[in-house]
């Protein structure tokens, strides 16, 4: 996955460089071919211009790689907008983006989540959200909408009780015991927490701390099998490129295999809560 604009061009200059190659064609005959100047084959091969949907086009047609157009697409097509610095997101304040991550949750029928040292928004109580705000708020100083962006985070959570949706939610156990607001505010999440094991269409699952660590990956929402949302640091990245999709499943389905459900995760909750109560 690449961190800005300028180095997705230069890895998917890369991809049609080597698409070009293993073809044996030579950028003056695909120019020849195409009717395109000589420099424009160096430009799209280095990242210094962007393709267009028929350059892509080109290079799959005459270079006899089809197979791999869609997913070239969608790497163009997401070039622009997959990453998005935090403070551009969020500069009119956490209740517009609670509202835009509603619109890739509505079109799902199954979400995917892993989250390695908090709780899921879609599963937060409204005291949790509030603590886990009010720190975005004062980290990345943006505008103060506490009262109404928490509001927007209940409402989005009324999609877990949607008949035709899925939801599979993965903790590390780190999400237990990273505090957010005080002792009062983690035992009421702990309780809801306890409480979603058994809920129907959804599943919760807990990586132990002790896990073996056979993927190292930061926390992301799937929807479905078309997109992954990535929260970094710095910046949120939308993800719609079918190969890196895939790395993401796989990914999920590893912590999946390494998490534990049912009792076996009621009693990790309750482990977490006793100290808390100490």
């Amino acid at each position: 996955m690449t961190n800005s604009v300028q180095e997705q061009r230069e890895a998917l200059g890369k991809r049609l460089r080597e698409i070009r190659r293993r073809a044996g064609v030579t950028g003056r005959e695909l120019a020849r071919v195409k009717g395109w100047h000589e420099s424009k084959i160096s430009k799209l091969e280095y990242g210094v211009t962007r393709p267009s949907d028929s350059d892509i086009r080109a290079y799959c047609r005459h270079c006899n790689a089809d197979d791999q157009l869609d997913d070239l697409l969608a790497t163009l097509h997401n070039i622009d907008t997959a990453y998005v610095e935090w403070r551009q997101q969020l500069r009119t304040g956490m209740a517009n983006r609670q509202r835009e991550s509603n619109k890739a949750a509505s079109r799902a029928t199954f979400i995917r989540n892993w989250e390695p040292a908090m709780v899921s928004g879609l599963l937060q109580t409204a005291d949790y959200a509030a603590a886990v705000m009010s720190n975005v708020i004062a980290f990345y100083q943006i505008p103060n909408d506490l009262d109404e962006a928490v509001t927007a985070r209940m409402e989005r959570q009324r999609i877990l009780y949607q008949r035709n949706k899925r939801f599979h939610f993965l903790l590390g156990e780190q999400a237990l015991y990273t505090t957010f607001g005080d002792d009062q505010v983690m035992i009421g999440q702990l309780d809801r927490l306890h409480s979603i094991i058994g809920m129907p269409r959804v599943t919760l699952g807990i990586v132990p701390r002790e896990a073996e660590g056979l993927v190292v990956v930061e926390n992301f929402f799937m929807f479905d099998d078309r997109l992954v949302k990535v929260e970094g640091h710095s910046a949120g990245i939308t993800i719609t490129q079918p190969r890196e999709i895939t790395l993401y499943g796989h990914a999920f389905n590893v912590l999946a295999g390494q998490s534990v459900t049912g009792d076996q995760a009621r009693a990790l909750i309750h482990r977490a809560r006793a100290t808390r109560m100490a």
